[in-house]
């Protein structure tokens, strides 16, 4: 028993490493083949599918339109990248990984969308808002050393 485990983790090793390669170049093909309007209507999908949730609904100002919308684009922008743009690697990916190889691949998409919004003066002011609600003496405490 405990010799199939063994070559059951090697094997798993051996595919692990010879799948990463096909995310690599999927979610590389993926980032060259999207202008930031295709990433910012990704993020903007993301924002509205978000807005759904019951705790964000009373901060989220969503138009009764904006999901329809929003599925519409980041569903054209997922067909056009995967059977246009980047048909090959999908296949490659799909093959050695499985579909959790989209999910690798969009997610490197999406931090690249995350990546562009952070980057405007008044989002990096909102967010740079956090740094008034921490306890610096607190994190220093627990951080520093003993």
């Amino acid at each position: 028993m405990k010799r199939i485990l063994i070559c059951v983790s090697l094997a798993a090793s051996a595919l692990a490493v010879h799948a990463q390669p096909t995310v690599d170049a999927l979610s590389k093909c993926l980032a060259e083949n999207t202008t930031g309007r295709d990433r910012k209507d990704l993020a903007k999908w993301l924002f509205v599918a978000m807005g759904a949730h019951p705790e964000m609904k009373a901060i989220a100002s969503i138009t009764a339109s904006a999901p329809e919308e929003s599925s519409r684009a980041a569903g054209s922008l997922f067909t056009k990248l995967i059977t246009e743009s980047c048909p090959s690697q999908a296949k490659a990916a799909l093959a050695a990984v499985g579909p959790s190889a989209f999910q690798s691949g969009f997610t490197v998409l999406g931090q690249l969308a995350m990546q562009e919004l952070m980057a405007d003066k008044d989002v990096a002011a909102g967010m740079g808002m956090l740094q008034k609600y921490i306890d610096s003496e607190k994190l220093h405490s627990a951080l520093g050393p003993k």
